[in-house]
Parts: C-alpha cells; structure tokens; sequence
C-alpha cells in the first residue's frame, strides 16, 4: 500500500470496514498550491500594523470550490486564547446575514463571541459594543463570509451595510476579509472606496493539468483503498473532471462516494466502473433537472 500516507496506511491495516467507510465521510484538508498561498496571505493580514488604510482581502470563487474551507481552516489554527486571565481572540469569522441589515450584522458578531444582547437594543449602542468587544479581544481580523448577500437588498440598503464596512475597518484599523461567489466582487466593486480597498483573488475552476493531477494525488494518499487507483490517469482524472465540473467540493464528493463503494464491492480502488456506480447527479444535470 505504497500509494497510502503513512497514517492512512496504518488505519487500514487495522480498521474495520465501517471505521474505514466512516473515515471516508469526514473532511479531508489538501493543501493544494492557491489554498496555501490564501493561507499565508492571511498570516500577513493578521500580523500586518495598524495604520489608517488596512489592506483588506476579498476571496471570490464558485459555490463548492473551497473559499469556506480555506478560511474555516484558518480560523481553527487562530483559536481564542487566554493569557494571564485574559482572553483574546485573534480572528472572527462570521457569516454575512442574509440581505444588508446593519442589526443583524452585528448580532451575528456579539453571538459568535457570546454577547447577550436585547431586541430592543438600539443601533448604536450595539455599534459601540461590538467596536468595544473586538478592541478588548484584540481581533486582529474580521471575516465575513457570503459577502454576496448584501446584493440581496435595496440600493440604499446596500451603500449603508458597506458603509458599515468602512467604518468598522476605520475604527479597529483591523484588516477585512470578505468571501463569495462572483457576486460578491460586484457588491464591493459598487462601493469606489472598498473596492480600492480590497484586494481580489479568485478561486478558479479547476482544469485538466498538472495541478489538477497533484490535487488527486493528494487526495489518494489521505483515501482508505488498499489498493492504487491511479487517479492522476488521464481517463479518470477527465472523468472525474467532467463529473464534478472543476469544483473541488464535487472532486472530493465523488471520491467519497466512489471510496465507500469501492470498499463495500471489495473492488478497493477506483476505476471506471465504481465511479459509474455511485449515487451521484453531477452539478451541470441537478441545473437541468429544475427545468
């Protein structure tokens, strides 16, 4: 089993069939080359100096190609912390609300960090609390993920929810990371200052190179097959290609699905056929069928 990672290949040699199959469901990291160049570009955010005009970020990319696990992953590695009885909070990351509202915005904030607050509770003096809680964590990054939800609101709506934006950055001199489908580059884009402001990288789809190749190479050493697939082969990297349509969350379901059917055959690699088998509607076909 030479194709395994050494802790894999430990886990197979003694797991039973279910462990494997339970092992197969549970999220698997790939520190693929544009993930771990988001990864250090955040380091330095989160150590850059306070100055008046934070470097900000703004990840774009697809729905299911991995802008959500590369920031979760990075918020895990900057956990709250206490030192000399005093907790601090490097990171924040939250989830943008469902259309601008400046409330709910900060309610998400006070209830990541486990702030009670009233309904009744007036703008700004949540404002106040939320500048007040950041600056006493000392939260060196704020992230909003799903940031193409203030798109889901009125104009006006829109310039005060960015504007919201704007003052937060101003007041903590913290820098902004921002996360969302393509849509999320046109609402910081409408707003001239943020979009000077922020720094875009995209997450492209992924195609059929080298990258691509070592990405599945990844991906086989961490799978709990005991014997090669060879997935980097040319037909079933294209097929697999094909199938998920470039996105890495459809790249990694299919090899899911593929790996418990390859157990439970007692086939234990993947080819063609078990990926023909499996229970899966590829993204393009699920599309067509609300048609």
């Amino acid at each position: 089993m030479k194709h395994l990672h050494i802790k894999t290949k430990d886990f197979v040699l003694t797991a039973s069939t279910e462990d494997r199959i339970k092992a197969t469901k549970q999220f698997k990291w790939i520190g693929y080359t544009q993930a771990s160049q988001i990864m250090k570009k955040l380091e330095e955010l989160s150590s850059y100096p306070k100055s008046h005009r934070m470097p900000n970020l703004l990840l774009v990319g697809d729905s299911n190609n991995g802008k959500t696990a590369i920031l979760s992953r990075f918020d895990r590695h900057n956990l709250a912390y206490t030192s000399d009885d005093k907790l601090f909070c490097p990171v924040l990351m939250i989830q943008a609300p469902p259309e601008p509202d400046e409330k709910r915005f900060y309610n998400a904030i006070l209830e990541k960090l486990y702030a009670p607050h009233k309904t009744s509770e007036k703008i700004d003096s949540r404002q106040r609390r939320v500048i007040h809680l950041l600056k006493e964590l000392q939260i060196k990054i704020l992230i909003i993920d799903e940031i193409q939800h203030v798109l889901a609101g009125s104009p006006s709506k829109q310039r005060l929810f960015l504007n919201v934006l704007k003052y937060l950055s101003n007041e903590l001199q913290i820098p902004l990371v921002c996360s969302g489908t393509k849509q999320a580059f046109n609402a910081i884009q409408s707003d001239h200052q943020l979009a000077n402001r922020f720094e875009p990288r995209v997450l492209q789809r992924w195609s059929q190179n080298t990258e691509f190749k070592r990405l599945l190479l990844s991906f086989e050493k961490l799978l709990p097959l005991k014997k090669e697939s060879n997935l980097i082969e040319n037909s079933l990297s294209s097929k697999i290609l094909a199938l998920s349509d470039g996105l890495i969350g459809e790249v990694a379901k299919i090899l899911e699905l593929s790996t418990i059917v390859a157990i439970e055959s007692g086939t234990e690699k993947i080819n063609h056929k078990v990926i023909d088998s499996i229970d899966y509607i590829p993204p393009l076909k699920r599309k067509k069928s609300y048609y």
